[in-house]
């Protein structure tokens, strides 16, 4: 009999990790970092339940650090098996590996430095000896292509849309099938494909981040246009806090596609970070993996002016001519986004502007809720800019595109569970998909095991 137990992921955003296990063998579906509140990145330095080496594979939906950012502690502390991924999640995951691993190393390193670490000394969750180390325990796994795992499982990917390379995965094994959603992204979205369907699985492990809302249905290209315009004919600038994979990188085709349409004039468009800049480098490699024409990528991606060295990235806050700069992280969490943030924060004249979810206790979260302040670097920053966030803009599928890939199903699994969502969410959608199909839903807790 198999088992599923939530390592992470569950009653949460962040962290997702689904262990599954039969006679000994053990199967790992994602491997990501807690983000957010405390409480939650604390677990990042806690002991996995299980011993890493115990696990025969490890399978990644896709290269968010929400769902790899773990791989490399995962190998530090003795997995040495196979990570099966797409081509482009590899490629990405890579990238996003090395920048995280990067960050852990300098963080401590700072930490020792000015004093601050509570341990003594401070170290970094990994390295970047890490990161590498993983990255060459990646396995290609070809869409629709059953691949062999250790264990016996077999494994399908579908693709998921949402970003470069996101995929559902379908895990069959000793007679049970089960299907991973990942992160599903949006019907018709301007550059990412839709979901493909599943026909059919016995058990379903579905997210749920936007389980209990539907996204704004005004024009992406207008809502972006008229607060880049308003914001500018004030004499401001707008700030966009940009995950640097997937939502960078449509950003630019939206600021492109303005730009084409005769708006937007001779603002200046910036993209301040360098993974988002390697990732939209990406965008053109993989042309296999999203709507864009090659003329059509390579236009969009050079929309902005690159901006690669610090220097130039501390010249931008100094600058006062209203402009628009993208830049890394989403969710205000870390990156040079913040030291724009504490420049431009303060003025009524510029805007802050996301694009998607905000975890509960990040800078992002305390902003879109109205937060007049934020704390950056020891610093209590006044945010008297305009906040805005357009969820259209989101990579996520919202409730009512959840359901239609889940009717895409010919047949309701005997068990779907519901993950990778904030409480009032994943118990939003829980009720929806009983009303609607009538399917047996349940909400696992961290660590709860269930029999399939």
């Amino acid at each position: 009999m198999i088992s599923l137990t939530s390592l992470g992921g569950a009653g949460t955003v962040t962290g997702s990790k689904h262990l599954l296990e039969t006679d000994g063998q053990r199967l790992l579906v994602d491997c990501g970092l807690f983000q957010g509140l405390k409480a939650l990145r604390e677990q990042n330095w806690r002991p996995l339940p299980v011993q890493p080496g115990s696990i025969d594979a490890v399978v990644l939906t896709h290269a968010h650090l929400d769902h790899s950012g773990y791989l490399p502690k995962l190998v530090k502390d003795g997995y040495r098996g196979r990570i099966h991924a797409s081509s482009a999640t590899q490629d990405v995951a890579a990238l996003i590996l090395r920048d995280s691993a990067h960050i852990q190393e300098k963080d401590a390193e700072d930490a020792n430095r000015h004093g601050y670490a509570k341990h003594k000394p401070a170290l970094p969750l990994y390295g970047v000896h890490d990161a590498e180390r993983t990255i060459e325990q990646f396995e290609t796994v070809a869409f629709h292509e059953e691949a062999r795992l250790a264990g016996g499982a077999r494994l399908t990917l579908r693709r998921a849309g949402h970003i470069l390379g996101a995929a559902t995965a379908q895990v069959d094994w000793k007679g049970t099938k089960v299907v991973f959603s990942g992160d599903l992204g949006r019907y018709g979205d301007a550059t990412m494909l839709d979901p493909e369907p599943v026909e059919d699985a016995d058990y379903l492990v579905i997210e749920s981040t936007y389980g209990d809302r539907k996204h704004d249905d005004r024009d992406s290209d207008d809502a972006l246009g008229e607060i880049i315009e308003r914001t500018t004919a004030r004499g401001g600038t707008v700030i966009i806090p940009t995950f640097a994979v997937g939502r960078a990188q449509s950003l630019l085709y939206h600021l492109w596609r303005l730009k084409q349409q005769g708006r937007l004039g001779l603002i200046p468009i910036f993209l301040d970070s360098p993974m988002a800049i390697s990732a939209t480098d990406m965008l053109c490699a993989h042309l296999e993996d999203h709507r864009l024409p090659a003329d059509v990528c390579e236009a969009s991606c050079a929309v902005a002016t690159y901006v690669r060295d610090v220097e130039a990235s501390k010249a931008l806050t100094s600058n006062t001519m209203p402009k628009v700069i993208l830049a890394a992280s989403g969710m205000a969490t870390g990156g040079r986004v913040l030291h724009h943030i504490k420049a431009y924060g303060p003025d009524r004249r510029n805007t802050i502007l996301f694009s998607g979810f905000q975890a509960a206790g990040t800078r992002g979260r305390a902003m879109v809720e109205g937060s007049k302040e934020v704390k950056i670097h020891g610093q209590w920053i006044p945010i008297n800019a305009e906040v805005q966030n357009l969820q259209m803009l989101s990579a996520h599928a919202d409730a009512d595109e959840i359901l239609r890939w889940l009717s895409g199903f010919r047949r309701p699994p005997k068990k779907t569970f519901i993950v990778h969502g904030e409480p009032n969410a994943s118990d939003a959608l829980r009720l929806r998909i009983t009303d609607k199909l009538g399917w047996d839903c349940v909400i696992p807790q961290m660590m709860e095991r269930h029999q399939l």
